[in-house]
């Protein structure tokens, strides 16, 4: 098993609104727990390096796969671990449907630590949808 968590939520904007706050880098610290800051070396674009600090330390993503307007996936690697995270906007009635699809994977050694990381990942990461929902003001 890879999968981490899988997490959902709706957001009552236009899809347009809701990605465009999605990949705006620069403010995604806001709803991202644990990141303190994080930027784009370029445009949303695949290949395109997200860098992100968290606990003091430089880290990096990069953009493994991008369908503008209704999905991205952010990919970082680090010592065997391999984790990917793809959000999702689509059209849910007068809103938007967000998803996230968390997945890690291993390889070599760390391999044994599998199920710990992966609940410390859940943890970490699986209220990120709750807190993009709570940037949007009431409407």
């Amino acid at each position: 098993m890879t999968e981490v968590f899988v997490a959902e939520t709706v957001i009552p904007r236009s899809v347009d609104a809701v990605w465009a706050r999605l990949v705006d880098w620069d403010g995604a610290a806001r709803w991202m727990p644990g990141v303190d800051a994080l930027r784009a070396r370029g445009p949303t674009a695949v290949g395109t390096t997200i860098v992100f600090t968290t606990r003091g330390k430089e880290r990096t993503a990069r953009i493994a796969a991008l369908e503008s307007g209704r999905s991205v996936t952010l990919r970082s690697s680090q010592g065997g671990v391999t984790a990917d995270y793809v959000y999702t906007c689509a059209p849910h009635g007068e809103g938007t449907r967000v998803s996230l699809i968390a997945d890690c994977r291993m390889t070599g050694p760390v391999r044994l630590l599998g199920p710990v990381i992966r609940s410390a990942i859940r943890r970490a990461d699986s209220g990120q949808l709750d807190a993009f929902a709570a940037t949007f003001p009431p409407a």
